[in-house]
């Protein structure tokens, strides 16, 4: 159940009463979907040169150089089966028709580094930079882009972006070996079609899956995956606490749902509450579920009780830092949300990045006691 106004006794404190995201039950259509396949709010004015790289990681200056580079050479036409330029002007196709040639080479490049070295910051200036209409490069989660599968179907995918210029994809995962085989047969398809790729990852391409699944009958879809793009590994500290303070404790129920009623917008939520809601909400729509909420105020955070939980708040964390919807919590601090097996299972990469990311919105939302 949601906190209440009269169980948390501010409701005098304002007009109306916090939002609710156990309220909420949003619908998506499938136009929407593709419509917000653009960089997320928090990357809206991200550039290459507001990437500031760490002069002690000379692999981050050469990242965009690179992609610099890369952008550059898309604006000419769309390459039909790579029988143009090759990907970043690698390789030309001789001697065959333009509709039997092949791409020579990877036709994508794959950002591999840490939490926090600014991956997503690279690739949504990737998709700035390229010289093509929004409607001609696409930008979304690996998870958004399997629900976009599942919204307009396989054929009705491959056609919306076949037309594209750019697809971008941040936090490439491979989940499942449904994942791996669905995947796998989109890039191909979209690379036969001319559509160059970009990706960010915490996994190199040929390492996409170890720990969650082993069946040697994947092997081949891992490797044609590895295949198609060209790793750039990017190393580095986490940005998001490079130099700041720890991030704030949790703070007491009271000081939380009191935040939440002086702050316009806020939602107010109990932690367990809001995890069971989760799962009968499709993460495709856990973007809409935000839409509208300024900070997110939380009571009782408990350790996550499962996997499916997990994976499932993950997305929601995704979620949130794009938008930039600073979170306030009581309970405990998000560091303790995770199990030490989850940690170090075969999830740990997500993990990890919900923990990074939930840190820094806490860090976010702590102005909003003090304003309170």
């Amino acid at each position: 159940m949601s906190t209440s106004p009269a169980a948390s006794g501010f409701g005098s404190m304002a007009d109306t009463a916090p939002l609710s995201l156990c309220d909420r039950e949003p619908h998506v259509p499938a136009d929407r979907l593709v419509a917000e396949m653009v960089p997320p709010p928090r990357f809206d004015s991200v550039r290459f040169d507001t990437y500031i790289p760490d002069p002690n990681q000379p692999s981050q200056t050469e990242a965009v150089r690179v992609l610099a580079g890369f952008a550059a050479g898309l604006s000419g036409a769309h390459a039909v089966g790579g029988g143009k330029r090759g990907f970043l002007g690698f390789g030309k196709a001789f001697g065959k028709p333009k509709e039997a040639r092949t791409p020579a080479g990877p036709r994508g490049v794959y950002l591999d580094g840490g939490y926090g070295v600014g991956k997503t910051h690279l690739l949504a200036s990737l998709w700035h930079a390229t010289p093509a209409e929004p409607s001609l490069k696409a930008f979304g989660t690996f998870v958004e882009l399997t629900n976009l599968v599942g919204a307009l179907g396989f054929q009705k995918t491959v056609q919306t972006l076949s037309g594209h210029r750019l697809l971008c994809i941040d936090e490439f995962e491979l989940d499942d070996p449904g994942d791996t085989v669905l995947v796998s047969t989109l890039l191909g398809k979209l690379v036969d079609a001319g559509v160059a790729l970009a990706a960010t990852s915490n996994t190199l391409p040929g390492k996409l899956g170890e720990g969650r699944f082993a069946a040697a009958d994947f092997l081949r879809e891992i490797q044609g995956l590895a295949a198609r793009f060209r790793p750039l590994r990017i190393d580095g500290e986490d940005y998001r606490h490079r130099g700041l303070p720890e991030a704030p404790a949790p703070f007491a129920d009271e000081e939380v749902s009191k935040a939440a009623y002086a702050t316009e917008g806020a939602s107010l939520d109990d932690f367990p509450s809001l995890l069971a809601h989760l799962a009968k909400v499709h993460p495709s729509r856990y973007g809409a579920l935000t839409d509208g909420v300024k900070a997110v105020c939380l009571t009782d955070v408990q350790p996550v009780p499962d996997q499916s939980t997990a994976l499932r708040l993950v997305v929601l964390a995704d979620r949130l830092y794009d938008r930039e919807v600073p979170v306030l919590a009581s309970g405990l601090p998000f560091d303790r949300l995770f199990s030490e097996e989850m940690l170090n299972g075969g999830y740990r990469k997500k993990y990890f990045r919900a923990i990074s990311r939930l840190t820094a919105l806490a860090r976010d939302a702590k102005g909003l006691v003090e304003g309170a």
